[in-house]
C-alpha cells in the first residue's frame, strides 16, 4: 500500500503531487492520521518524526521530505522519467529544486510573517524581497534554454520551483508588497507561463493556488 499524506496547500505537498502525475503514478492525497491538525499525533509522528508534510506512507513505513519522496517515486516507477534523459539535465533540473528550496523558500517566510500591514517590518521585507530576487537569478542562470527549467518538458525542477513560485505570487497579491514580481519578463517569465499552461502543472498549481490562498485568508483573518 503507498498513500501520500499532507495538503495541497503546501507548496511541498503540491510538488510530490505534481510530479507524481507528470510520471503518471497514481497517488492519491489523503489527509494525515488525526487531521490536518494532527500532524503531531504519536499515529503520524511514527510514520514521521518530523511532524511535518508531506509523508509518503509504504507498507506501513513512512517517507519523509519531499525531494526524498520524489527520489523515491523515481525508483519503484522509472517507466517514465521525471527528470531529462542526460546526466547534466538531471543535475541541472535537480539543481533547480535544491536552489528553490535552500536559497528561497526560507525568505518567502518573513513575508508570512509581516503580512499586516500595520504591524509590519519594512526592513525585513525588503531584505526579504532582495533575497527573493537574488534566488530567482540563481535560477535563470542555471535554467537551459526551455520553455521548462531544463528542455522541452517539465521535470522535477518545475514541479519544486512552480508550486513555489504560485505561493510567492499569492502572498505578493495579498500582502501588497512593493516586490516586484521576479518571474515577471525574460526567461523567468518564458518559463512561468509554460508550467502554468501545460496539461498536468496547470491544474495542480491552479490547485495549489487556490488552497494556499484560502489558508492565507484565513491566518490573517486570525491576527
Amino acid at each position: 500500500m503507498i498513500k501520500l499524506y499532507g495538503g495541497i496547500a503546501s507548496p511541498y505537498v503540491a510538488r510530490v503531487v505534481m510530479y507524481a502525475k507528470l510520471k503518471g503514478v497514481d497517488l492519491p492525497l489523503s489527509e494525515p492520521p488525526g487531521g490536518m491538525a494532527g500532524l503531531k499525533s504519536p499515529a503520524y509522528l511514527k510514520l514521521n518524526p518530523m511532524g511535518k508534510m508531506p509523508t509518503l506512507e509504504v507498507d506501513g513505513q513512512g517517507i519523509g521530505e519531499s525531494s526524498i519522496i520524489c527520489d523515491y517515486l523515481d525508483d519503484v516507477y522509472p517507466q517514465k522519467a521525471g527528470l531529462p534523459a542526460d546526466a547534466l539535465g538531471r543535475a541541472r533540473s535537480r539543481l533547480v529544486a535544491r536552489i528553490a528550496d535552500l536559497y528561497l523558500a526560507q525568505h518567502v517566510g518573513p513575508l508570512f510573517r509581516n503580512m499586516n500591514p500595520d504591524k509590519r517590518d519594512p526592513a525585513a521585507v525588503d531584505a526579504a524581497g532582495k533575497e527573493i530576487a537574488k534566488a530567482y537569478g540563481y535560477l535563470e542562470q542555471v535554467m537551459d534554454s526551455g520553455p521548462f527549467c531544463v528542455g522541452k518538458e517539465p521535470t522535477l525542477g518545475d514541479a519544486a520551483l512552480g508550486t513555489m513560485t504560485a505561493m510567492l505570487h499569492q502572498m505578493l497579491a495579498a500582502g501588497g508588497f512593493a516586490i516586484t514580481d521576479p518571474v515577471g519578463s525574460g526567461r523567468l517569465a518564458t518559463w512561468c507561463k509554460a508550467v502554468q499552461d501545460h496539461a498536468v502543472c496547470g491544474p495542480v498549481i491552479k490547485e495549489h493556488g487556490t488552497a494556499f490562498g484560502g489558508f492565507l485568508k484565513m491566518m490573517t483573518g486570525r491576527k
